[in-house]
């Protein structure tokens, strides 16, 4: 659907702007803005998968196995939610034709639904009643969060984009330190909940306030079934680029994200912690990820853009989260997943702040932005759904063998890891 020209739209990979070109000024306190909003809906969404998910399952199912299967459950349909509506948002942000703009309805109105659906989630009894409210928090978070990341896309140009990226990316593990923090000093299911979601709510208004997301004239085109199954579709014939580019996330991603929703399990099965002890334990061990992803994706950003590269930093980075998985699946001792996950963390913040600017410079049409953010979004998100599906199996197949179960499951993720960033030498147009 044509959209009316936006000024500072991110090019398509065909349509390279003059590179004498003037940058275009970003709206004064927009930065601010994004990396505020960014940090607060990913600490509303990615605090309860730490840990406190794991718990209200636990509390209410009262058996460890019980609660595993459950916890796969939950967090794999709260992702295929969160796939399922992040593109769909991104089509529908981009076709909003309001007086408050494209971007800033879905932002709000996301955030507040997922606020709603947080605190249903605390005051949740049961395990249907944790995977309805952890579906629809899912849903209005990633509303919120594909509309935030499509104004930036929509402003920023692209000789800004990696450092922008590499800024935006620190937002992510200082949320997960944030997280954890806040589970050490909340208590009750209630609260541990509500509060990072009521965090994110506050958090947007910079962002909502500095926008600038002009109003767009005219009727959008109708918006049917068969528009709907194009926001997940797309001919990669077409776009190799934009196709490896998504491969090659949802490989090191599906690395990264076998890590988080049992983590607590791994800890307390591996070093027989009690719940108080893993609740510190990943305190720890966020604070070193978080240091190392905070010094990695400024300086990947940076270098990146300076360099004039983008594929070698993303493979690199991809190399070094392996290295960090094949560490954290033969760590012998608590200390040593510390700097499992310090080198995890490492590669993660370097690969986030990179692929984010190249997945930019190759997507296929600069009128369905959001649209497209949505579609690398699903590659990102899609793993966190096959994670917890099929993670129960490899676990039960390493423990009928001497390897073990978590370590058979670390290290399916290094050889994703691994793939994803040889993958990434397939894209073209990008060096």
């Amino acid at each position: 659907m044509p959209l009316p020209a936006v000024r500072s739209a991110v090019p398509g990979p065909r349509a390279v702007a003059p590179e004498d070109d003037p940058p275009p000024r970003l709206p004064r306190g927009f930065l601010s803005g994004v990396l505020f909003s960014y940090f607060g809906l990913y600490l509303a969404v990615l605090t309860p998968v730490m840990v406190s998910l794991a718990f209200k399952l636990q509390h209410i199912t009262e058996t460890s196995e019980r609660a595993t299967a459950a916890l796969g459950l939950v967090a794999g349909s709260g992702a295929v939610v969160g796939m399922v509506v992040h593109p769909v948002a991104g089509r529908l942000s981009d076709r909003t034709r309001s007086v408050f703009g494209r971007r800033r309805p879905w932002i709000l109105g996301g955030t507040i639904i997922g606020v709603i659906g947080l605190g249903c989630l605390g005051l949740a009894g049961t395990v249907p009643l944790v995977l309805l409210s952890w579906c629809v928090a899912q849903a209005g978070f990633n509303s919120a969060l594909v509309a935030a990341q499509a104004a930036v896309a929509d402003q920023v140009p692209r000789n800004r984009l990696g450092r922008i990226s590499g800024l935006a990316g620190v937002t992510t593990p200082l949320s997960i330190l944030a997280g954890s923090l806040l589970i050490t000093v909340l208590a009750g299911d209630v609260v541990r909940f509500l509060v990072p979601g009521l965090i994110a709510l506050v958090l947007v208004m910079p962002l909502l306030v500095r926008l600038d997301d002009p109003r767009f004239e005219g009727d959008p085109e109708p918006y049917g079934l068969r528009q709907f199954a194009s926001s997940f579709l797309f001919d990669p014939r077409a776009h190799p680029s934009f196709s490896w580019v998504m491969l090659s996330r949802f490989l090191v991603m599906f690395g990264y994200a076998g890590i988080g929703t049992f983590f607590p399990f791994f800890l307390a099965d591996k070093f027989a912690l009690d719940e108080d002890a893993v609740t510190h334990a990943v305190l720890l061990v966020n604070v070193a990820s978080v240091a190392c992803l905070s010094l990695s994706a400024p300086i990947g950003g940076f270098l990146s853009d300076r360099i004039g590269r983008r594929r070698p930093f993303v493979a690199v980075s991809g190399l070094v989260m392996a290295t960090g998985l094949v560490l954290l699946a033969f760590a012998p001792a608590l200390g040593a997943v510390i700097v499992a996950q310090g080198v995890i963390g490492l590669g993660l913040g370097a690969f986030s702040a990179v692929d984010q600017a190249l997945s930019t410079q190759v997507l296929p049409s600069p009128e369905d932005t959001a649209k497209d953010l949505g579609l690398l979004a699903l590659a990102g998100s899609l793993p966190q759904s096959v994670g917890p599906a099929i993670a129960p199996a490899v676990i039960a197949v390493g423990n009928a063998t001497a390897l073990g179960g978590y370590p058979a499951w670390y290290l399916l993720g290094a050889v994703a890891c691994l793939v994803g960033a040889v993958s990434v030498y397939r894209v073209t147009g990008v060096r």
